[in-house]
């Protein structure tokens, strides 16, 4: 009990104390709430606009498959939002020194923050853009763009930039990557065609001794001989049919039953060939635009409102508690 009414006077006594000093606080709450409001003036700290530009990458990486792919086969599907592997794989790129160097190229950011070139004008560039644009990934696995400039137009231009950016240089790595895959997969297709002309050349050329289908015309043959009597010219001329014919059977069959597969074989490389041409020759957008970037009509830093009743209550505390000690002090003296 005897603490809590110490506690009690004691609060009582720091009520009257700064009641007593009322004028003096009150004249200090007005110099701190001027000199925050003259420190964050727009002359002193220059006023920055935010701007933002949110959006899905896609799910999927190749058109051909997207779109050429049995539907029961397919793994992606070019109109799906994405998932959390493509909001890292996007938040990634953006990150990338390609595309951080085309935005500095694109939006001049040298000059634009006035970067000097005769001290360590890569390391404050990077700084400049650390503090300025970033990126980030949503809750709802959405990659969001922030861009801070002191020009609101700008901010938005630049988000809307970095945006188109992301698009043409996924979109150029992926050409890269398809550009290679379509020459291997069109030199195993030429090279498969060439097998399969090969194959029917040969059979061609067996065509040409009179061996167009060895089973069909080892049947035909056997039901002639069965049909003709046992002696006589035609008996014998069917059984020489049949002996050349036998003479083929081997090669025919192998060509033949080979050509069958290679031309499923084939069937399956053309459909490759034809997936790695539509990768080259067409593109997809890599995102779904969901807020695109707009110029602010108010700022977004200095925040002068809130920097002011934090500054002015940090220092009405400070006063109060070095009235408390002064008072304390001057009590122990007497």
């Amino acid at each position: 009990m005897n603490q809590n009414k110490d506690f009690d006077l004691n609060f009582i006594e720091i009520i009257k104390l700064v009641w007593e000093y009322r004028k003096h606080l009150a004249v200090i709450a007005i110099v701190s709430i001027l000199l925050t409001g003259l420190f964050t003036a727009p002359f002193i700290i220059a006023p920055r606009y935010e701007s933002e530009v949110i959006f899905y990458p896609t799910t999927n990486n190749s058109i051909g498959n997207a779109l050429f792919t049995d539907l029961n086969m397919r793994q992606s599907d070019p109109l799906a939002f994405g998932e959390e592997e493509e909001a890292e794989n996007a938040l990634q790129l953006l990150n990338s020194s390609a595309l951080q160097g085309r935005i500095v190229k694109n939006f001049d950011l040298m000059n634009h923050y006035g970067i000097d070139q005769k001290g360590s004008p890569q390391t404050d560039l990077g700084l400049k853009m650390k503090k300025n644009i970033q990126f980030s990934r949503t809750r709802h696995l959405a990659v969001q763009i922030t861009v801070l400039d002191e020009d609101p137009v700008k901010a938005a231009e630049i988000a809307n930039g970095i945006s188109a950016i992301y698009d043409s240089v996924k979109t150029e790595i992926q050409k890269q990557v398809s550009l290679e895959a379509l020459e291997i997969v069109k030199s195993e297709f030429e090279s498969k065609e060439k097998q399969v002309w090969d194959l029917r050349i040969a059979l061609q050329k067996l065509g040409e001794k009179g061996i167009t289908n060895y089973e069909e015309q080892s049947r035909a043959l056997s039901e002639e001989l069965y049909k003709t009597a046992a002696d006589g010219a035609k008996r014998r001329e069917l059984q020489l049919q049949q002996k050349e014919l036998a003479k083929y059977a081997g090669e025919f069959t192998y060509l033949n039953e080979t050509l069958i597969l290679e031309l499923e074989s084939l069937s399956e490389h053309r459909k490759r060939f034809e997936k790695a041409k539509v990768d080259v020759e067409k593109t997809l957008p890599q995102k779904f635009i969901l807020t695109s970037a707009s110029p602010a009509e108010k700022k977004s830093y200095p925040l002068r409102t809130l920097l002011t009743l934090i500054v002015t209550g940090a220092v009405m505390l400070f006063s109060v508690l070095a009235l408390v000690i002064l008072n304390q002090l001057n009590l122990l003296k007497k």
